[in-house]
C-alpha cells in the first residue's frame, strides 16, 4: 500500500505540474491577444480573470493528453534513472503492478477530462460567449444581427439571434417538409419568444400548400412544435467549437442542428473516447520503465514520446473523417485509441515477456 501510494504520487505530481504548466502557457498566448480589448471594454483586471476563468476548462481538455505524456514520461524515466524499476522486479513486483499501481493517477486525470468534455468546457464556452457579446461596446453603427439556418425534425429553420439567453428570435421563417421532402407549409413570424415550456411565435403568416393551391392566412399567436431547446438555440447561435453531449444527442434525436448528422454523432461518440486517452498514453510509455540508460535507452524514450504524439494526430484524422461522414462516428472516435492502446500493450508484452 505505502509503495502503490509513492508510485501513484510521483506520477500525479508530474502529470499535474505538466498540465498547469501546459495551460499556463496556453493561458498566456491567448491572453496576449485579448487583454487589450478587456480593457478597452473597462472591465479592468477583473474581466481578465473572469475570461481565464471560462477559458480554463477548455484548455484543461486541450491539455490533458499531452500532460499525461509529459507527466508520466518524466516520472517514469525518473524511476528508471534511478534503478528504482530494476530494484522492484528484483523484489518480484513486474512492470504491469507497477503500471497498475500508477493507473488511478491517470484514472483521475481522465475524470477530470471527462467533466470538462462533458460539462464544463461546452457550457463555460456558451457563458464566454454571451459574455464578450454582453460586453461589447456600444458604436455609433449597430452591428449586424446574426441569421442562423437550421432544422428542427424535418423543418427548415431561419431566423435571427433577438436574445443571447436563446429565448427569442425575431424574422422566423419555418419551412414544414413532409417524408419525402416537399415543402407542406411555410410559417413567417416577426418575433418567437419561448415561455412556459413551449416556443410561441407571434403574428405568424402561414402558406398551406396543396396539390393545386396555397391557402394562405394569418393569425395572432400559434405554438411552435416540435420547437428547439433554448441552450441548443444558444449553441447554434454561438461561436464556441465545444458542443455539450446532450445537444449532440437532441440533434441526433431530431433537434435543433446546424451541422450534419456525422458530425453530431462523431462529436457524441468523441465525448466519450477522448478522455480514455489518459490510459492509451500510460500503455504507450509503459516500455519507458524497462529502459536502461547507459544501453541507449534513450531511444525507447524517444520513440514513446513519438508514439504518443502520432496518436493525437492520427486521432485528429480519424475524427475529421467522421464528421465529414467519411467513416462511422463509432470508427472515428474509437478507432486510434483502440489501435495505439493496443500497440502500447504489445510493446509492453514484447519487452517484459
Amino acid at each position: 500500500m505505502i509503495l502503490q501510494r509513492h508510485l501513484m504520487r510521483l506520477l500525479a505530481v508530474r502529470v499535474l505540474g505538466a498540465l498547469a504548466v501546459l495551460v499556463a502557457i496556453l493561458q498566456i498566448l491567448d491572453l496576449l491577444e485579448v487583454t487589450t480589448d478587456i480593457l478597452q471594454r473597462r472591465l479592468g483586471v477583473a474581466g481578465v480573470i473572469h475570461y481565464a476563468l471560462l477559458r480554463t476548462p477548455s484548455l484543461v481538455e486541450q491539455t490533458a493528453p499531452l500532460a499525461m505524456l509529459a507527466g508520466g514520461l518524466f516520472a517514469f524515466a525518473q524511476l528508471a534513472r534511478e534503478n528504482a524499476v530494476v530494484a522492484l522486479r528484483a523484489a518480484g513486483v513486474s512492470a504491469y503492478r507497477i503500471l497498475a499501481m500508477m493507473a488511478p493517477a491517470a484514472l483521475g486525470l481522465l475524470a477530470l477530462h471527462l467533466a470538462c468534455t462533458q460539462w464544463l468546457s461546452p457550457h463555460s464556452e456558451q457563458a464566454l460567449d454571451a459574455w464578450w457579446s454582453r460586453t461589447a461596446p456600444r458604436s455609433a453603427t449597430p452591428a449586424a444581427a446574426v441569421t442562423r439556418s437550421f432544422r428542427v425534425g424535418p423543418d427548415i429553420v431561419v431566423a435571427t439571434e433577438a436574445d443571447p439567453s436563446g429565448r427569442r428570435l425575431s424574422n422566423v421563417s419555418i419551412y414544414r417538409r413532409d417524408e419525402a421532402g416537399q415543402m407542406t407549409e411555410r410559417l413567417k413570424a416577426d418575433e418567437a419568444v419561448f415561455r412556459d415550456g413551449g416556443w410561441r411565435l407571434i403574428a405568424p403568416s402561414f402558406d398551406l400548400v396543396g396539390a393545386t393551391l396555397v391557402e394562405q392566412g394569418r393569425t395572432g399567436e400559434m405554438d411552435w412544435r416540435p420547437g428547439p431547446r433554448p441552450q441548443d438555440v444558444r449553441a447554434i447561435f454561438s461561436s464556441a467549437e465545444a458542443i455539450a453531449p446532450g445537444s449532440a444527442l437532441r440533434a441526433l434525436a431530431g433537434g435543433a442542428s446546424a451541422r450534419p448528422p456525422a458530425f453530431y454523432g462523431t462529436a457524441l461518440q468523441r465525448s466519450w473516447a477522448t478522455p480514455a486517452a489518459a490510459l492509451v498514453m500510460l500503455l504507450l510509455i509503459g516500455p519507458v520503465l524497462l529502459i536502461n540508460f547507459r544501453g541507449g535507452g534513450a531511444s525507447t524514450l524517444v520513440a514513446c514520446l513519438g508514439a504518443g504524439l502520432v496518436f493525437l494526430v492520427t486521432d485528429g484524422v480519424f475524427t475529421a473523417l467522421g464528421e465529414g461522414g467519411e467513416i462511422p462516428a463509432v470508427l472515428a472516435a474509437w478507432a486510434a485509441p483502440a489501435i495505439f492502446a493496443a500497440l502500447g500493450a504489445s510493446a509492453l508484452l514484447f519487452l517484459e515477456g
